[in-house]
Protein backbone atom coordinates (compact mmCIF):
# COMPACT_ATOMS: atom_id res chain seq x y z
CA UNK A 1 0.00 0.00 0.00
CA UNK A 2 3.25 2.27 0.61
CA UNK A 3 4.42 1.59 -1.96
CA UNK A 4 1.60 2.33 -4.08
CA UNK A 5 1.46 5.99 -2.60
CA UNK A 6 4.64 6.39 -3.17
CA UNK A 7 4.24 4.92 -7.03
CA UNK A 8 1.37 7.54 -7.10
CA UNK A 9 3.14 10.30 -5.72
CA UNK A 10 5.96 9.61 -8.41
CA UNK A 11 3.85 9.74 -10.92
CA UNK A 12 2.18 12.82 -10.16
CA UNK A 13 5.71 14.87 -9.16
CA UNK A 14 6.65 13.40 -13.26
CA UNK A 15 3.28 14.81 -15.05
CA UNK A 16 4.08 18.38 -13.20
CA UNK A 17 6.40 19.43 -15.46
CA UNK A 18 4.45 18.77 -18.30
CA UNK A 19 2.00 21.12 -17.52
CA UNK A 20 4.42 24.12 -16.81
CA UNK A 21 5.81 23.94 -20.70
CA UNK A 22 4.66 26.51 -23.23
CA UNK A 23 1.48 26.00 -24.89
CA UNK A 24 2.91 25.70 -28.26
CA UNK A 25 4.86 22.55 -26.88
CA UNK A 26 2.11 21.73 -24.76
CA UNK A 27 -0.29 21.22 -27.58
CA UNK A 28 2.33 18.64 -29.09
CA UNK A 29 2.51 16.77 -25.56
CA UNK A 30 -0.91 16.77 -24.96
CA UNK A 31 -1.24 13.60 -26.18
CA UNK A 32 1.04 11.45 -24.45
CA UNK A 33 -0.04 12.99 -20.81
CA UNK A 34 -3.42 12.08 -21.69
CA UNK A 35 -1.93 8.34 -22.46
CA UNK A 36 -0.07 8.68 -19.47
CA UNK A 37 -3.81 9.74 -17.17
CA UNK A 38 -5.36 6.88 -18.96
CA UNK A 39 -2.62 4.25 -18.18
CA UNK A 40 -2.67 6.03 -14.51
CA UNK A 41 -6.31 5.70 -14.41
CA UNK A 42 -6.60 2.03 -15.46
CA UNK A 43 -4.02 0.40 -12.67
CA UNK A 44 -6.14 2.73 -9.89
CA UNK A 45 -9.04 0.96 -11.32
CA UNK A 46 -7.09 -2.64 -11.57
CA UNK A 47 -5.82 -1.82 -8.23
CA UNK A 48 -9.55 -0.99 -6.66
CA UNK A 49 -10.79 -4.14 -8.35
CA UNK A 50 -7.95 -6.18 -6.70
CA UNK A 51 -9.19 -4.89 -2.95
CA UNK A 52 -12.37 -5.61 -3.55
CA UNK A 53 -11.62 -9.35 -4.83
CA UNK A 54 -9.40 -9.26 -1.20
CA UNK A 55 -12.37 -7.74 0.86
CA UNK A 56 -15.02 -10.12 -0.83
CA UNK A 57 -12.64 -13.46 -0.14
CA UNK A 58 -12.13 -12.31 3.85
CA UNK A 59 -15.82 -12.36 3.98
CA UNK A 60 -16.31 -15.48 1.95
CA UNK A 61 -13.43 -17.06 4.38
CA UNK A 62 -15.46 -15.98 7.64
CA UNK A 63 -18.78 -16.80 6.75
CA UNK A 64 -17.51 -20.18 5.88
CA UNK A 65 -15.77 -20.43 9.20
CA UNK A 66 -18.73 -19.51 11.39
CA UNK A 67 -21.36 -22.34 11.98
CA UNK A 68 -25.05 -21.66 12.22
CA UNK A 69 -25.90 -21.18 16.06
CA UNK A 70 -28.95 -23.64 16.30
CA UNK A 71 -31.71 -21.25 19.00
CA UNK A 72 -32.36 -21.79 22.17
CA UNK A 73 -35.18 -23.79 23.67
CA UNK A 74 -36.92 -20.21 24.42
CA UNK A 75 -36.46 -19.77 20.74
CA UNK A 76 -37.79 -22.84 19.60
CA UNK A 77 -40.56 -22.37 22.09
CA UNK A 78 -42.08 -18.96 20.64
CA UNK A 79 -40.93 -20.39 16.74
CA UNK A 80 -43.73 -23.11 17.60
CA UNK A 81 -45.67 -20.95 19.33
CA UNK A 82 -45.57 -18.23 16.15
CA UNK A 83 -46.53 -21.12 13.95
CA UNK A 84 -49.57 -22.03 16.01
CA UNK A 85 -50.88 -18.79 16.53
CA UNK A 86 -50.66 -18.32 12.60
CA UNK A 87 -52.25 -21.08 11.76
CA UNK A 88 -55.29 -19.98 14.52
CA UNK A 89 -54.91 -16.69 13.02
CA UNK A 90 -56.07 -17.43 9.05
CA UNK A 91 -58.48 -15.43 7.91
CA UNK A 92 -58.32 -12.76 9.84
CA UNK A 93 -56.61 -9.31 8.67
CA UNK A 94 -55.82 -5.51 9.84
CA UNK A 95 -56.15 -4.89 13.52
CA UNK A 96 -58.47 -7.82 14.38
CA UNK A 97 -55.15 -9.98 13.54
CA UNK A 98 -53.28 -7.61 15.10
CA UNK A 99 -54.67 -8.15 18.09
CA UNK A 100 -55.38 -11.64 17.85
CA UNK A 101 -51.79 -12.06 17.38
CA UNK A 102 -50.56 -10.42 20.23
CA UNK A 103 -52.93 -12.12 22.77
CA UNK A 104 -52.10 -15.52 21.23
CA UNK A 105 -48.28 -14.99 21.38
CA UNK A 106 -48.26 -13.44 25.06
CA UNK A 107 -50.41 -16.94 25.96
CA UNK A 108 -53.93 -15.51 26.42
CA UNK A 109 -56.83 -17.08 24.87
CA UNK A 110 -57.92 -14.91 21.99
CA UNK A 111 -60.57 -16.71 21.56
CA UNK A 112 -62.19 -16.33 25.41
CA UNK A 113 -65.38 -14.96 25.60
CA UNK A 114 -66.77 -12.76 28.50
CA UNK A 115 -68.13 -14.66 31.49
CA UNK A 116 -71.48 -16.24 31.67
CA UNK A 117 -74.21 -14.36 33.93
CA UNK A 118 -73.80 -17.41 36.56
CA UNK A 119 -69.57 -16.60 36.56
CA UNK A 120 -70.26 -13.32 36.75
CA UNK A 121 -72.74 -13.73 39.67
CA UNK A 122 -70.38 -16.24 41.80
CA UNK A 123 -67.27 -13.57 41.28
CA UNK A 124 -69.56 -10.87 42.61
CA UNK A 125 -70.41 -13.03 45.87
CA UNK A 126 -66.69 -13.71 45.77
CA UNK A 127 -65.72 -10.12 46.07
CA UNK A 128 -68.19 -9.47 48.47
CA UNK A 129 -67.56 -12.11 50.69
CA UNK A 130 -63.27 -11.49 50.66
CA UNK A 131 -64.47 -7.75 51.66
CA UNK A 132 -66.80 -9.34 54.96
CA UNK A 133 -64.20 -11.88 55.90
CA UNK A 134 -61.30 -9.08 56.24
CA UNK A 135 -59.89 -9.40 60.01
CA UNK A 136 -60.47 -13.51 59.81
CA UNK A 137 -57.85 -15.76 59.19
CA UNK A 138 -57.27 -19.48 59.63
CA UNK A 139 -60.09 -21.57 60.16
CA UNK A 140 -62.46 -19.22 60.98
CA UNK A 141 -62.16 -17.64 57.59
CA UNK A 142 -62.27 -21.01 55.82
CA UNK A 143 -65.93 -21.15 58.23
CA UNK A 144 -66.93 -17.87 56.94
CA UNK A 145 -66.05 -18.06 53.49
CA UNK A 146 -67.73 -21.32 52.68
CA UNK A 147 -71.38 -20.20 54.42
CA UNK A 148 -70.81 -16.62 52.95
CA UNK A 149 -70.40 -18.65 49.06
CA UNK A 150 -73.26 -20.64 49.92
CA UNK A 151 -75.59 -18.07 50.54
Amino acid sequence: MKQLIAAVICALFALSPAYAQDKAESKKAAPAVEKKAEVKAEKKSEIKAEKKAEKAEKKADTKAEKPKKEPSEAQKKQQERMKDCNAKAEGKSGDERKKFMSSCLKGEDPGKKEPSAAQKKQQERMKDCNVKAEGKSGDERKKFMSTCLKG
